[in-house]
């Protein structure tokens, strides 16, 4: 333990950093988050759930692979199951080109080594998803795949990151950053703390940590909207996505529908608020039906949007400060970052601990070519 008392300090009370702070408290590591509203109030809570592997990009795969076997035994790691329910993710094909494509994904991770991605046909993507719409020829399936609640997993880490001894101040937004005898000292709302160590797992506003220290990220940022049906009886196990076209649905215990897939809102992150563009929604809900013929006339009962950091070439950044001794990012998630978050929380917890990992996070340092221009 430093002399100040703290061995790491997390910007960021979301689920990234409540991760990091769950694995370095474990680590007999002692860590305090500091979050500026309350543990999950962005991108954390409110997001679709999704725990795939299905789809991502190639980068990600290793890592991916590894925190699904973390999803799989989630209550032994965080005392819950989140919610967790294994129903499977499919990629829907359209078109005969749908189809050649996905084939080709298939192939293309063969080749690396996994088979977690599985083409089916027609006839067992009918049997997968018995409501999907009679022009679906086919799919991409991975079969483990699955979803959780985001508002319990959230929670879930919280609780279980205190139990292991971090601790969370909320209401206590970071205003300041500074090195100094080799700790930094952190200035908050509450005053000023200081550890070798800081993770910066502020989201939408962790460009702005590390401008605190010099260091320009670039990273823009989206408001990616979700839709809550009535509750159905139930019709559909699985995760549902397209080929061609941006959906995510799936049925959740209760009935109700969830409908997303990075349909954009407009945000001001100045603000911290996010408001739902309606004519982006109804686009959202169009897809849904013709490939759901049975949610039409299904009434909406609840909409939202949330603020996340997104990069340029849309995966993270996960490792060190490229200008800052004692300094760890990890943001950027793009929309996908729900499933990563117990192994990249792991990954940090050893690289701030021991000084390396053995986890695959190398191609998410903050100085790669393709993250240098933000679309």
């Amino acid at each position: 333990m430093s002399a100040a008392g703290y061995d790491a300090i997390v910007i960021g009370g979301g689920l990234h950093g409540l991760s990091v702070a769950l694995h370095l408290a474990r680590r007999r590591k002692r860590v305090i988050v500091l979050e500026r509203r309350y543990a999950g109030r962005h991108s954390s809570g409110i997001n679709a759930g999704g725990v795939r592997r299905l789809g991502r990009d190639i980068r990600e795969i290793a890592l991916s692979v590894i925190a699904m076997e973390m999803w799989h035994s989630i209550e032994s790691l965080v005392g819950d199951d989140c919610g967790f329910v294994a129903g499977g993710q499919v990629k829907v094909a359209e078109s005969d080109a749908d189809m050649a494509k996905l084939a080709r994904r298939e192939a293309e991770v063969r080749a690396l080594g996994y088979d977690h991605e599985e083409l089916v046909d027609q006839a067992e993507l009918r049997r997968i998803v018995p409501a999907i719409a009679e022009h679906c020829v086919g799919a991409l399936v991975s079969r483990t795949d699955g979803a959780a609640d985001p508002y319990r997993t959230t929670t879930a880490f919280r609780r279980a990151a205190v139990a292991a001894g971090a601790e969370i101040r909320e209401d206590d937004g970071v205003t300041g950053l500074e090195r100094a005898n080799d700790l930094w000292q952190v200035t908050c709302a509450s005053g000023t703390i200081e550890a070798p160590a800081v993770v910066n797992c502020a989201g939408a506003w962790a460009t702005r940590i590390a401008a605190m220290v010099g260091e320009t990220i670039p990273c823009g940022v989206k408001a990616s909207m979700m839709i809550v049906t009535e509750r159905m009886p139930t019709f559909v196990e699985p995760t549902v996505g397209a080929t061609s076209r941006s959906l995510s649905f799936k049925q959740t215990a209760a009935g109700t529908v969830v409908i997303g897939g990075g349909h954009q809102g407009r945000c001001d992150v100045a603000a911290e608020r996010s408001v739902v563009d309606f004519g982006n929604l109804a686009h959202a809900a169009r897809i849904a039906t013709e490939l759901f013929p049975v949610m039409r006339g299904v009434r909406i009962v609840r909409t939202w949007c949330g603020i996340e950091a997104r990069t340029a070439d849309e995966i993270p950044f996960i490792g060190p400060s490229a200008v800052a001794p004692g300094l760890f990012h990890s943001f950027g998630y793009s929309g996908h970052g729900f499933q990563l978050a117990p192994a990249a929380g792991a990954a940090l917890a050893g690289l701030i601990a021991t000084g390396s990992t053995n986890l695959p996070i190398a191609p998410f340092g903050v100085t790669r070519t393709s993250a240098a221009a933000v679309r």
